[in-house]
């Protein structure tokens, strides 16, 4: 009975969530892009290397008003991490919405070998995060992942709709972000590994407070 009642309220949901982001795309009050260009080359003890090349066809495809994708290296060790972020200035039309890594991931190869969600606690407040850990042959990587808006911060791709929708009409406004944290574990455990990309994670989030319109 539960999973009927899904079927029947998954797409009555995703109608209800464009007839609404349409609505407010009549009054929409579209912010600015976030200038990623003067986001910190360094999060506490983790120092950026460097930035990693985004293709034009996987631009295309993301549909993205602005993207930051950087390296990073924790001092006095050998431990590196990425930070992916990607925003999406409007959601009006419903046409550029963020992809779940749960998704984009495994159309690379990648397997999710475990898959949770933890509370976070940042300088910045409390939040949950999708906390997972992939695979692709002998690699393996520890990966962090949340939506941000204005107002909340999700690891739910669907309280991410939910909260496009309520947000956008209270505030006129649908931006909404995608920020994906992976560090590769390099012969550590998975343990090790997930608690470097939480670190990462923690020290990132002030930044991007600090640098996504507010």
């Amino acid at each position: 009975m539960q999973i009927k009642t899904a079927f029947v309220l998954l797409p009555a949901f995703l109608v209800c969530q464009a007839g609404a982001v349409y609505w407010i795309g009549a009054g929409e009050r579209v912010p600015p892009k976030p200038d990623f260009a003067r986001f910190p080359a360094l999060l506490s003890d983790w120092s950026k290397t460097g930035d990693e090349l985004v293709e034009p066809g996987t631009v295309q495809q993301l549909g993205a008003d602005g993207w930051l994708y950087s390296d990073y290296l924790k001092g006095g060790t050998a431990v590196t991490g990425s930070l992916f972020v990607a925003w999406f200035q409007s959601q009006r039309g419903g046409a550029s919405q963020p992809h779940s890594p749960q998704v984009c991931l495994p159309g690379a190869g990648w397997t999710f070998d475990r898959s949770e969600i933890a509370p976070l606690e940042t300088s910045q407040g409390r939040f949950d995060v999708n906390q997972d850990v992939i695979s692709l042959g002998p690699q393996r990587a520890a990966v962090v992942y949340w939506y941000q808006t204005p107002r909340h911060v999700m690891a739910s791709e669907w309280s991410a709709k939910f909260w496009t929708v309520a947000d956008g009409i209270r505030d006129r406004r649908t931006d909404t972000a995608l920020v994906r944290i992976v560090v590769f574990n390099d012969n550590r455990s998975d343990e090790d590994t997930i608690g470097a990309a939480r670190e990462l994670a923690k020290n990132a989030y002030p930044a991007l407070r600090a640098t996504l319109p507010n």
